[in-house]
């Protein structure tokens, strides 16, 4: 049996996408391994929205090269494959830069993997395809399974915002939204084989406009009465498509109290500048809205320092947005300038020493906030979905509706339990518990 190795990189939804790559692989014969130097297919899939994510991939592709090499001394046939968003923005120059890969394939095309390995291996020249077909991957692909008692659930693709630093519109195309028949579907079979909790996924998922439902909000609804289900999220949200529709849904008992809701920045220059189409006052005013539904409601988000032209009163007003708001957890980065983008030809680019200072600054923040949300549940007990094995023996890995990593020792719980935890003990990034 001929094995298959998988590296991902970058977001949820290559995290999907690698798992229906790796759907479409096995139904050809092909077993995944951890182990790169004994796979006959060796897949990279990409991420391209920070620069450094872009480098890591030549870096990944040069480790996985001398695995080939080895191989092929041992007169043992291996193809390196390059999925992703760098194939759909780079893909001619990553061939160039890189000659030990095989194949590259765009985010939109790797339902075609198949056939593009048998011609790689019967033709020996070196393929790629980087479309934005009028066909929908997701029509092509096998019949999914869960792998876990949580499963992501890919619901839209894409995105028409065009915020000026970011490469998404470019590299995953524009919106597009799955049918809720075929969701609803893939949803059920996800139940049948094992899932107690599935995260919808889309670049605008909160933009979900497919036939068969009038919007997300009512798509969450039918998703709930789906008997087995005990769990519902969803990510990554676009604030100005946040509808009270939408926000209702988390007073329904299955839909997680958390939602992770991208500002980016605190000042209206900035927002403006990033063609964020929304303001502060409307950004909170939606964090409002959705604590009035569940006042325990836990809220993530995105930032971005030193974008061009972000001088200090901008940042501290982004610093002030954050102490009024009050965050569960939080991803924050230096801008980084992705070509092609209009954030990359801006004048007054920010220094790097003044960026770096300013993230400091922020993660400092955002880290107490952490560590005060994960503190207050000290002593509460909260239901945990354990999903993996922890580092140490006798322990489990669980997540709690408020989406915080929970460590759990107990002899009697089993991966896939919902379990009752008394909180024992907390961290900047985690916590411990007792199973009840």
């Amino acid at each position: 049996m001929k094995k298959l190795y998988i590296k991902t990189f970058g977001c949820q939804m290559n995290v999907y996408d690698s798992a229906r790559m790796r759907d479409a692989l096995l139904a050809l014969g092909y077993q995944e391994t951890e182990e790169p130097d004994e796979a006959d297919i060796l897949l990279i899939n990409t991420c391209h929205i920070r620069e450094k994510a872009s480098e890591k991939l030549y870096s990944e592709i040069g480790r996985l090269a001398a695995f080939k090499t080895a191989r092929q001394a041992r007169g043992q046939e291996t193809l390196i494959i390059v999925a992703g968003c760098v194939v759909q923005a780079d893909g001619s120059e990553l061939l160039h830069r890189a000659p030990a890969v095989d194949i590259a394939v765009g985010p939109q095309n790797y339902h075609l993997l198949p056939e593009l390995i048998t011609k790689r291996l019967r033709l020996k020249s070196r393929q790629i395809v980087a479309d934005f077909p009028a066909e929908s991957k997701f029509d092509f692909l096998p019949e999914t399974k869960a792998g876990s008692a949580s499963c992501f659930l890919a619901i839209q693709e894409g995105c028409d915002n065009f915020c000026s630093y970011c490469v998404v519109p470019y590299t995953r195309g524009c919106e597009y939204s799955r049918p809720a028949a075929d969701i609803l579907a893939e949803a059920r079979q996800l139940v049948r084989t094992g899932a107690k909790e599935i995260m919808l996924l889309g670049q605008n998922v909160n933009a979900w406009h497919g036939e068969g439902a009038a919007d997300l909000g009512e798509l969450i609804r039918r998703l709930c009465d789906i008997e087995g289900l005990q769990r519902l999220r969803y990510t990554t949200s676009y604030p100005s498509k946040m509808t009270d529709s939408i926000i209702s849904v988390h007073a329904l008992e299955k839909v997680m109290p958390y939602i992770h809701l991208p500002i980016q920045a605190g000042s209206n220059a900035i927002l403006k500048a990033m063609n964020r189409q929304y303001t502060v006052a409307e950004y909170e005013d939606i964090v409002a809205r959705f604590r009035e539904v569940r006042p325990d409601m836990a809220i993530s988000s995105d930032f971005i320092v030193g974008f061009p032209g972000e001088t200090d009163a901008d940042f501290e007003q982004t610093l002030a947005l954050v102490e009024r708001v009050k965050y569960a957890s939080s991803f924050s980065f230096k801008f980084s300038a992705r070509p092609g983008t209009p954030a990359s030809l801006m004048k007054n680019q920010i220094p790097e020493k003044v960026k770096t200072e300013r993230l400091m600054r922020l993660q400092e923040l955002l880290m107490c906030q952490q560590r005060a949300f994960n503190d207050q549940t000290v002593g509460k007990e909260l239901d945990v979905l354990l999903i993996e094995e922890g580092k140490k023996k006798g322990q489990l890995l669980g997540y709690t509706p408020y989406l915080q990593g929970t460590h759990v020792s107990s002899d009697k719980a089993r991966l896939g339990d919902i379990v009752r935890v008394k909180i024992t003990g907390s961290s900047a990034t985690s916590l411990s518990g007792e199973v009840i």
